[in-house]
């Protein structure tokens, strides 16, 4: 049996999050157009050779500062006009992800964890009538 779109999508997000050199949380994410093509994957972390000290990951607060997210990653490849439908993430989006996908015009977006330092993308999502649906 074929998997569906969003399985699909899942499925690319959680084998990008493990990509992350983050050793505290891999974050994964995967962009599809309607008819289901992969436009985009990126995952959490910080640009190519860019060199930190050995204690850089042991800090969360502090690296949170610096590293870019994988919806952020995933829709720097992408343009609007490759109409994008679904995104689909490990952790639920920040609220600056949040709007960054919806002025990308995504319609769908998947998750899997909840973003226990915030979880207003829920409001920002709703405001804008993008269907946000939790994976299990």
């Amino acid at each position: 049996m074929r998997i569906s779109f969003e399985e699909m999508a899942m499925k690319f997000a959680k084998d990008a999050a493990l990509r992350s050199e983050d050793p505290h949380k891999q974050v994964g994410c995967s962009i599809l157009n309607k008819e289901g093509r992969l436009l985009s994957i990126g995952y959490n972390g910080l640009l190519p050779k860019q060199e930190v000290s050995s204690n850089f990951w042991d800090n969360r607060d502090e690296r949170r500062k610096y590293v870019i997210h994988a919806e952020t990653n995933a829709l720097a490849c992408i343009s609007r006009y490759e109409e994008p439908h679904i995104l689909a993430c490990t952790l639920l989006p920040c609220p600056s992800c949040a709007i960054n996908i919806i002025s990308h015009n995504i319609k769908k977006v998947l998750y899997i964890e909840e973003y226990d330092r915030d979880n207003l993308a829920h409001e920002i999502f709703d405001f804008y009538n993008i269907k946000l649906i939790r994976y299990k």
